[in-house]
Formats: structure tokens, sequence, C-alpha cells
């Protein structure tokens, strides 16, 4: 019996992870400013919205109607779905750090479970780290975060900002540690074209074997599609 994998909907990832991703994983998506680590998110959410599974959004930065203002741009219908009560927008306000955290501890696990939500996308997790003091607090509340979502059953998905000297880590280096997957998704720069190209790397899968390859993606009206046959 093979393993129950979850398609994230991006031409070319997919293959990439033979099938998609593990069923009830907690995956980060890491990248620089117009990366597309948003759109991948929302398609990830649409994707399973379009097989009748339930999804919930939570941001920390957008507001709703800017992100079904993104998600219209692609094509994807989310405001229809939000009526249909296949998925909610979750709004929150990280000026107002303890009433955040503390509707994340109390409200989130039994609004996943009531609301049925198969699939998650949290951006973004480096906005949230934001309303902790130090990395011990931080460590803790993402990992009791991931684990509440994988107590639900729910596929998770952060977004995170990288460091300005490493793209292959997150801005405050603890994310990468507490997800099953870390997706990287970064600019290159071809001097020989004198351009910069879109990549992206699989940098760890677990429960699953996944490409290794760096590989170049483009940004869409149609969301990202990765070039997986392609190779820099």
């Amino acid at each position: 019996m093979g393993m129950d994998k979850v398609k994230t909907g991006v031409n070319g990832l997919d293959e990439m992870l033979f099938g998609g991703i593990p069923r009830s994983s907690t995956v980060v998506v890491m990248g620089s400013f117009g990366t597309g680590k948003t759109t991948l998110g929302l398609q990830f959410l649409n994707e399973g919205l379009a097989v009748g599974e339930k999804g919930i959004y939570i941001s920390l930065e957008e507001d709703k109607e800017s992100i079904l203002a993104d998600a219209e741009a692609h094509g994807w219908d989310l405001r229809g779905k939000m009526d249909a009560k296949q998925l909610e927008i979750v709004k929150l306000e990280p000026s107002d750090a303890k009433i955040t955290i503390q509707r994340i501890k109390s409200e989130l696990p039994d609004f996943i479970k009531k609301f049925g939500a198969s699939r998650i996308v949290v951006d973004s997790v480096s906005l949230l780290n934001m309303l902790f003091d130090n990395d011990h607090d931080r460590r803790t509340n993402l990992f009791n975060l991931a684990q509440m979502i994988k107590k639900t059953g729910a596929t998770l998905i952060l977004t995170a900002e990288v460091k300005d000297d490493n793209p292959f880590a997150s801005r405050d280096g603890l994310i990468e540690y507490v997800a099953d997957g870390v997706i990287s998704l970064r600019y290159i720069e071809l001097t020989d074209r004198n351009e910069l190209m879109l990549s992206l790397r699989i940098i760890k899968m677990r429960r699953t074997d996944h490409s290794r390859k760096i590989t170049p993606y483009s940004i869409t009206n149609k969301g990202l599609e990765v070039h997986a046959g392609s190779e820099f």
C-alpha cells in the first residue's frame, strides 16, 4: 500500500515529490520577497478545494480582501469557496501579541476540528516568531503549533523569510528544525546571461523520497510552475 500523499497543485513540484507531500506533514516554504511563497500557499489550498477538501488560511500580514484579490489574479475563486464554507481566512494581528498568541493556543485547535480542514497555511511564521522575545519561546511555540495542527490530521504549510546572507536558512533559523519538510524558493543570478532566475529546491521531506535538484520555476497567471525536467 502506497503512502497517502497530498498534491500541492504546483505543476512539476508534485513530480519532484514523487506524488506530493506526505499527509499530515508540516512543510515550510522559505524564500525572500517576491519568490512566490504566498502564491504557493494559496495554490496548495486551491488544489485541496478543487477535490472537495476544506482549508484554512491564517494570515499575519495581508488582510482578507488582499488575499482574495491575490487568488483571483491567478484565476482561483476563493471567495466562492468561503461562501460555501469550504475555506476560512483568519487574520491575526501581530501588533497585539498577547491576544494573537492566546487565540492560537485556545481557539485554533477546536476551530480546525469543527471546520474539518485538512489543509492549513500560515503566512508567515517569521512574523509569528516576532511575537516572542527569545529563541527558547520561539522554538517552544513553533513546536507546539506544529504538533497541535498535526494532531488534527491536517497538512500544514508555513511560509518563512530567509536570512539576507543565507537563502537556505530561515530568518531565525528555527522553523526548519520543527518542520517535516523544507522547500527553498530563491533567485539565482546567471551572470553569463545577465538575468535573475527563480529556482526551487526541496531541502528535506520526511517519509518520502524526493528530487534534490535545483530546478527553475516561473510565477505565471496560473500560479507557480516548476520546470521539473530542466536544470541550470
